[in-house]
């Protein structure tokens, strides 16, 4: 603290600036002569204190004494050395005397205020009979040091209140306060006073004013005063503040120009002023403005300051350039924790995390100690990288050091706990803590959302609720999470109320509630929200798009994004995502081609999800080669991509190509997980590659330690089953580790159709039937398997079991695209325009089938009791050779037909496709919901083995 007793309050008369280690005149330090040189080390001033109570010519009451401990805690100021200082204080609490105890109790405050320590100052200033206007002053920077404006404030209106003069010292400390406290009304009074009394032409009241109007918004009358003629124009400290000001608020070219101005004003910069100009190139925009202020840097003397040195780290950081952040950090001679913090959250925010945790590392190494916002960052570094057990280690080191209880820390353990799917520990975490805020609940209400805890969530929810805590948004969305993953639409419709009452509906809730409407398939009510919101965002646009793709309405996905591309919002990575899958699910290769174009001109990777995207769409709209192109081109290749391409290869029945890839993976280092290995398993089922199918099983489950889900065995029968090795099948099923699934009893029944195994079949129908699943099409399944024998009153019991649970038979859909448009037709479907021509080209097709091709209906394969002409005319009316007759109709001779299922292509329709494909002399792809089957001169891809 600094003291001016020069100054008399609400005075007209105007003092030169004094320099900042005057005293008090009324002290009679000025009145004796210096004894000794001043202490320039603690160490020094507790010896000058020992030599006055060790030489009794020294007497304790005179001045000399007085000194050397204002000298003494000036040094531990400025050292923060408070144990030191504490124990000064006791001393003299035993020796004063005759002390002007004032003063030195003025100087204890500012000491325990400078080490961090109020609530010793406060204690002491409370206890204080007499006070001075420094004494005020000191328990004021106390306040605001360390955070407490808010006392500070009301220290401001005792002082009123008890008539104690001002000084021009006083008014910076109030005006911070009220800047950090937004009381732009109260600091226009203190204004109005400050220049009342004569100090509103202190440049330091000044800048301070400056400052403290910026803080409460106000620019106009941050700048109306630094362009008054108040300010000295000469003063670097003026400039700075009004550089900071328009840096903090965002205004970043103003803070630059504003730099530029003061540089040809001739007026010096300082460190001060190159971090305010270096926060105004806090932005990519600046980013080249950013580096020709690190070329002034370098060139002046400047560049060692540590100050600015972070600074430049820090602006690097934030326009995503860590190499040059890295390179700045590298080259500084001293580095102080800022400086690590600085770089550490840089990773961080630019996802290097793994850097991040490197780099602290280093920091330990180097002997710095982290503090909490060391701590702070490692957490989220490792929550984010999913590196649970380094996350526990800085766990471990915050509880060793004493800062585990802090709110902060806390709350980003739970993040990170969740982030790494350790549920007990999240949870722990959260009841242990001493205070919760807000960000705590949703924090922890989001994380056991997110590892599909949603009972506990919701449980938690309430918890909010019966505590009367304010909800917000992200805790809204977290809430939904939960919802949706119980499936519960009257709980969403419930919370979607609750929004509507509380008028929360801000457009990130609407957009997350339009997302779970669609995920509990509740499409109207989607649609309705997504109607409603005013202005809608990218977000908006895609959770729509995204709600139509998996509830399979595709083309209803690619009519809104035909709406989003008249509007002006850029449609952004995820939605190019979605439309893939859109184009995908149709087959529709006209559709994926013009989005791949769009994503070209508009110049996106095409890596990463895009990738992945990309290759699936070509593969599910039958041009594997395409999808191979995209996934030679693409020069990141993680897991994700390599197991699209395995999938890709498998869907066309390139069972080794997929099987060469997974070599080609591993041998990369790339290593596999579930999906690929469910990938490759079904590559192998449909291209009959047993033995290789089986040795890729027991690779999964003792080479990579993967154990096996029910999918990964139902792949396993269903190839042992197609290859009519049904004995080793059932007995592989019957040994499994696991109760074998519907979906594993589903694959083996399926080959004991195929393979006419009657005995079998029947009890492996008893078994699925037992399980009472809901998927319909087990049920068929059973169904079709009693129809073959011709036990018709077992097919009526099944269909009406199937009707008493409310399930019903899918019915047979397929559709084409012919000249940009979706052409669906429904088995033994009339409604299409062209209705009477279709069936008319598909009857003259089928008789040159029969005359040129042998075609014979196989009417053994429709499972009704009706007459053979019936069943014949119900082969004739399947959905696929509809489609296959509008293709011919309507498009030119040679040209190729591509055909999608929603059902599993039967062995008649495959008979008529491969005759077809030979006598038409077109090539003919049939994507079915297994596989694709590409017709080409009376061959199929699959080889008969579907």
């Amino acid at each position: 603290m600094r003291y001016f007793s020069h100054l008399r309050p609400c005075t007209t008369t105007t003092h030169a600036t004094m320099p900042p280690s005057t005293l008090p005149t009324n002290s009679p330090i000025t009145t004796l002569p210096n004894f000794s040189p001043k202490p320039t080390s603690l160490n020094d001033a507790f010896q000058s204190l020992t030599h006055f109570f060790t030489h009794p010519s020294f007497p304790t009451s005179n001045f000399p004494l007085q000194q050397a401990y204002s000298q003494a805690l000036d040094l531990c100021a400025s050292h923060k050395a408070l144990s030191q200082g504490q124990q000064l204080h006791a001393r003299f609490l035993k020796t004063q005397n005759s002390f002007d105890t004032v003063f030195l109790n003025t100087k204890f405050v500012h000491m325990y205020a400078k080490c961090g320590s109020f609530l010793d100052a406060e204690k002491l200033f409370d206890e204080m009979t007499e006070r001075t206007i420094f004494t005020w002053n000191a328990m004021l920077g106390a306040s605001v040091s360390s955070g407490r404006y808010f006392e500070a404030i009301e220290l401001y209106k005792e002082m009123r209140v008890l008539g104690v003069s001002l000084d021009a010292f006083t008014f910076p400390l109030v005006l911070k306060g009220c800047g950090a406290l937004n009381e732009r009304r109260l600091g226009c009074e203190i204004h109005g006073l400050a220049v009342k009394c004569g100090f509103g032409a202190f440049v330091f009241v000044c800048n301070a004013l400056i400052a403290m109007y910026a803080k409460c918004g106000d620019l106009g009358g941050a700048r109306m005063l630094f362009d008054s003629a108040l300010v000295e124009k000469e003063d670097p400290v003026s400039w700075n503040s009004i550089i900071s000001a328009h840096a903090s608020e965002g205004q970043c070219f103003e803070a630059l120009s504003l730099f530029r101005s003061m540089q040809e004003v001739g007026v010096e910069v300082n460190s001060y002023t190159f971090v305010s100009a270096l926060q105004a190139c806090e932005d990519p925009t600046f980013i080249k403005m950013g580096r020709g202020i690190h070329a002034v840097i370098l060139k002046s003397n400047h560049f060692t300051d540590v100050y600015v040195s972070n600074a430049l780290v820090a602006m690097y950081a934030k326009c995503g350039k860590m190499e040059d952040a890295e390179r700045v950090f590298k080259s500084m001679i001293y580095k102080d924790c800022v400086s690590w913090n600085t770089l550490l959250s840089g990773m961080v925010q630019n996802d290097l995390y793994s850097d991040a945790l490197n780099y602290f590392r280093d920091m330990l190494d180097s002997g710095q100690k982290p503090d909490q916002v060391s701590v702070l960052n490692m957490i989220a570094a490792s929550g984010r990288a999913g590196n649970l057990l380094t996350g526990m280690e800085v766990h471990a080191y915050a509880i060793r050091n004493g800062i585990d209880s802090n709110m902060h820390i806390g709350n980003t353990l739970i993040d990170m706990y969740g982030k790494c799917c350790c549920v007990k520990y999240m949870g722990n975490i959260f009841e242990y803590m001493p205070q919760k805020d807000l960000v705590s609940w949703t924090t922890i209400i989001a994380g056991y959302a997110q590892n599909e805890c949603h009972l506990e969530a919701l449980n938690l929810s309430r918890r909010v609720h019966l505590e009367r805590m304010e909800v917000d948004p992200m805790m809204i969305g977290s809430i939904l999470m939960a919802c949706s993953g119980l499936k519960s639409e009257k709980l969403i419709k419930e919370i979607h109320g609750y929004v509507l009452k509380k008028g929360l509906a801000d457009i990130l809730i609407q957009n997350a509630i339009v997302n779970v409407y669609g995920d509990v398939a509740l499409i109207d009510y989607a649609r309705h929200v997504f109607e409603s919101i005013n202005s809608k965002d990218i977000v908006s646009w895609t959770s729509m798009i995204t709600c139509c793709v998996h509830n399979g309405l595709p083309i209803e996905a690619l009519e809104l994004f035909h709406t989003l591309k008249k509007t002006n919002i850029e449609p952004d990575s995820i939605t190019f995502v979605s439309l893939l899958s859109a184009a995908a699910a149709l087959s529709s290769l006209k559709k994926g081609r013009e989005i791949h174009g769009f994503l070209i001109r508009k110049g996106f990777l095409l890596e990463g999800p895009i990738a992945n995207s990309l290759v699936d769409m070509y593969a599910r709209c039958g041009t594997v080669e395409n999808a191979k192109n995209i996934f030679n081109y693409a020069k990141q290749k993680d897991l994700m991509l390599w197991t699209s391409m395995i999938n890709a290869n498998g869907m066309h029945g390139c069972g080794q190509d997929a099987i060469d890839l997974f070599n080609k993976m591993t041998d990369g280092n790339v290593l596999p997980d579930h999906i690929t290995f469910l990938a490759l398993l079904y590559a192998c089922s449909h291209s009959g590659l047993v033995v290789e199918g089986k040795r890729l099983f027991e690779l999964m489950k003792y080479e990579y330690q993967l154990e096996p889900w029910p999918e990964h065995y139902a792949c396993l029968v269903d190839l042992l089953g197609r290859s009519n090795s049904l004995e080793e099948a059932h007995h592989f099923v019957k040994n499994m580790p696991i109760e074998p699934s519907a979906e594993v009893w589903c694959a083996l029944l399926g080959a004991c159709r195929i393979h006419s195994n009657k005995e079998l079949g029947e009890v492996v129908a008893k078994k699925l039937l037992q399980l009472n699943t809901e998927n319909s099409g087990n049920y068929v399944l059973v169904s079709n398997t009693f129809a073959a024998d011709g036990r018709w009153n077992d097919v009526e019991e099944v269909r009406l079991r199937m009707k008493g649970v409310g399930l019903k038979k899918k019915p047979g859909c397929s559709w084409i695209e012919v000249k940009n448009k979706i052409h669906t037709f429904m088995a033994r479907d009339k409604s299409h325009p062209q209705s009477d021509e279709i069936y008319l080209k598909l009857d003259q097709l089928t008789k040159v089938l029969k005359e040129k091709g042998g075609y014979e209906a196989q009417t053994k394969l429709v499972f009704h009791d009706v007459c053979e002409e019936e069943k014949t005319q119900m082969l004739y009316g399947h959905s696929e050779r509809l489609a296959l007759g509008y293709g011919l109709l309507v498009t030119p001779k040679g040209t190729s037909l591509r055909i999608t299922k929603n059902l599993r292509i039967c062995d008649d329709c495959h008979a008529f496709f491969k005759i077809a494909s030979e006598v038409s002399q077109r090539t003919l792809v049939v994507r079915d919901a297994s596989r694709f089957h590409h017709f080409e001169r009376g061959l199929c891809s699959c080889g008969d083995f579907w």
